[in-house]
């Protein structure tokens, strides 16, 4: 008799063929299998809903090492991982373990009976089926791709929600205007619901404003009804119920400012004290965000060059990326970069081809949507980059260090090629 393999990635394959699309944006399958499963969802902690198009993660990042700094258990979900599938799902500050993940994937597997979903809606399921059953004080859910029709918006009465800075991006599903964008993130704003709203440019601002108007959500607004900003190398926060001097976060880069903004005009709503402010910003970790790779194969033969590790994709990803290059030590950096076929690639690498002395394009292993190391050679080429094609991240590393062993080097171009480098350098 043939053994079935019944591990979480056993059951993760299974689950990517019960729907012909990776995406397909609507919410009658999740509310199908939720009523199955009981409606997890309307039994969790106190939650913290995010959307945007840069710094959610980060942004959550941030709201978690504030709650869990004042006392508080945290659940929290985020999409996609980055090395194991378990980092997704984060129950009461630990990442779910494989019996647990098996058994609740398993369940929303039978429970499903093979009809039509996608892979991100029914491991959605899974998360809040979790979270519903393990005691915490508050649940953050990242949304995956959009908001109005994100599987994670299934949630009725949040405790707050937060929109991070939107541009654009995945045009192909939400529309090819920062107004259609808005629209599309607005819709995790709900009823009576306080919403902070980071920096956001002025069309997307006044549908977000419209949104929360129709819907009596009270708006919680960078340059508004909050501040922030560094000054001499601290963090300088201000809203109506005064003013924290804290220090930078734990994250690098100028972006993070805005990101710490929202984070703690969320954490100041939900009623933690300066302390835990202070802890949002220190004790905050994501990977793949302009992380210092410090272990594993790639630094061990790079004993005089930096290696730098970031996952950002997108055009405000390539200029936040290239605004901190600028802030760092002089040194001579390269780039090896990987990109999906689905990403603005010429976007992305214009503002960095100002920073970087080179580039080497590599494909991303594993993946059928990446562009060709060709393909990404030649975008790079008309950036205005001196540009090289390479087999691997481990080629194009021994060929920028030949030629100049004290480089920084930075691993850059998709969250994907990140996870293949943290499979091995985590």
């Amino acid at each position: 008799m043939t053994q079935v393999d019944t591990t979480s990635d056993a059951i993760l394959a299974r689950m990517l063929a019960l729907h012909p699309k990776i995406i397909d944006l609507t919410l009658d399958r999740m509310w199908r299998l939720l009523k199955v499963l009981g409606n997890p969802q309307e039994q969790l902690p106190a939650v913290v809903h995010l959307a945007g198009t840069n710094g959610k993660g980060s942004t959550q990042a941030m709201i978690r090492a504030g709650l869990e700094g004042a006392g508080h258990s945290v659940h929290a979900y985020t999409s996609p991982h980055l090395a194991r599938f378990h980092e997704r799902i984060r129950l009461a500050g630990s990442l779910i373990d494989e019996a647990y993940l098996t058994e609740v994937l398993d369940e929303c597997w039978e429970a499903n009976q093979r009809e039509n979903i996608t892979y991100f809606e029914i491991t959605t399921c899974a998360a809040l089926l979790a979270f519903a059953r393990v005691k915490a004080d508050f649940t953050l859910l990242e949304v995956g791709l959009g908001g109005r029709l994100d599987a994670t918006n299934v949630i009725e009465d949040p405790k707050i929600t937060v929109i991070t800075p939107i541009s654009i991006d995945h045009e192909q599903f939400l529309g090819n205007t920062l107004t259609k964008i808005a629209g599309e993130k607005a819709g995790i704003i709900k009823r009576g619901v306080p919403v902070v709203v980071g920096p956001q440019p002025d069309e997307a601002m006044e549908v977000i404003e419209a949104t929360a108007a129709r819907l009596g959500a009270p708006v919680l607004a960078y340059g508004q009804h909050w501040h922030v900003y560094e000054e001499h190398g601290r963090l300088v926060f201000q809203d109506e119920t005064g003013l924290l001097d804290l220090p930078l976060p734990a994250l690098p880069g100028a972006h993070q400012i805005q990101n710490a903004g929202a984070a703690l005009a969320a954490l100041r709503y939900l009623g933690c004290d300066a302390e835990a402010c202070e802890a949002a910003m220190r004790e905050v970790t994501w990977p793949a965000r302009m992380q210092r790779l410090k272990q594993g194969p790639l630094v061990e033969n790079a004993s005089e060059a930096e290696l730098w590790l970031d996952g950002g994709h997108n055009p405000a990803a390539g200029e936040a990326i290239a605004a901190l290059i600028r802030t760092m030590p002089k040194r001579p950096t390269h780039l090896i970069c990987g990109m999906l076929n689905t990403k603005d690639v010429s976007g992305y690498l214009n503002p960095l081809a100002e920073v970087a002395e080179s580039l080497h394009a590599v494909s991303i292993p594993g993946e059928a949507n990446t562009l060709t190391a060709e393909e990404t050679a030649g975008h790079a080429k008309e950036a205005g980059f001196e540009a090289h094609v390479a087999q691997s991240v481990a080629a194009a590393q021994a060929d920028i260090l030949k030629r100049d062993p004290k480089a920084r080097v930075l691993i850059c171009g998709s969250l994907y090629l990140a996870g293949n480098i943290l499979r091995e350098h985590g």
